[in-house]
């Protein structure tokens, strides 16, 4: 949304429902999904390592960053992406190539394992968060929240008639966190359907009132989309909110742990393999 000011991460203190390292050989079951924070800036010191991985294209863009922290953000969350989805499909990380829909949706390529793992990221402010899965749609957001904002305006704006009915009935101290709350939610509902900006924020209804569970309360033209979808607030770094909307049931969210080092930490499979 808007410019913030970079910050020491406080680390999450939250294990979800259990924790995992990250290691060469992860699988999934098929309704858990595993979610990574990352502070990106923490992570600067494997930015060369983590450069090694990218193809030529990705490190084209890097190069066109006008400011270093921007340039080393973008290959340390681009490498570490690789990082992570080498260790669930076994290939080697600067082997993975990506398909991407006609809104720009990432996805791994079928050979590459997209036929089996689908994966989401976002980044905000200098925290990046991975959600990974099996077979089905996943989206998730991160927004920074300590940030000005006419919360009143952008609700009436981007919100549902019902969200913004209820948030405009909200105590001004409650407002800050039902609007991220809303926000993140009906975020990552938005990247999990892969539409882009055609799916209108305004034509569906989540949950936004402090304490309330994360739901899909209704979309307009296709009731059955309720059932469908599976809504989860995540416990993000401290200043930040975010949510996870992935296809069909979540019976699990486990917190992926990266290592401290990346040294040897990484499959060589190669395709065809």
């Amino acid at each position: 949304m808007a410019s913030c000011v970079r910050a020491e991460i406080a680390p999450v203190e939250s294990a979800m429902d259990g924790r995992l390292a990250l290691s060469g050989n992860l699988s999934l079951a098929r309704d858990e999904v595993h979610v990574s924070f990352v502070c990106l800036q923490a992570m600067s010191r494997h930015v060369d390592s983590l450069l090694e991985i990218l193809v030529p294209d990705e490190v084209a863009r890097a190069a066109r960053f006008r400011f270093e922290t921007d340039r080393n953000e973008y290959i340390v969350a681009r490498g570490l992406l690789r990082r992570i989805l080498g260790c669930y499909t076994g290939f080697a990380p600067h082997l993975l190539q990506f398909r991407y829909s006609s809104y720009g949706k990432p996805a791994l390529a079928a050979e590459w394992g997209g036929d089996r793992i689908a994966f989401n990221l976002s980044h905000s402010c200098g925290v990046a968060v991975y959600a990974v899965t099996r077979n089905r749609n996943v989206g998730v957001d991160l927004e920074y929240t300590n940030q000005y904002i006419e919360f009143d305006q952008m609700a009436k704006r981007f919100f549902s008639p019902r969200e913004a009915s209820l948030f405009l009935q909200l105590p001004a101290q409650e407002k800050r966190g039902a609007f991220f709350s809303c926000w993140t939610r009906k975020e990552a509902y938005v990247k999990a359907r892969g539409g882009g900006l055609s799916l209108d924020l305004r034509c569906f209804d989540v949950t936004l009132a402090p304490g309330q569970p994360a739901s899909l309360l209704r979309v307009a033209g296709d009731a059955s989309e309720v059932q469908r979808w599976s809504l989860s607030d995540l416990p993000a770094p401290a200043g930040y909110a975010a949510a996870l909307a992935a296809e069909g049931t979540v019976s699990r969210i486990l917190q992926l742990l990266l290592p401290t080092s990346f040294e040897g930490n990484h499959p060589e499979k190669q395709i065809g393999e």
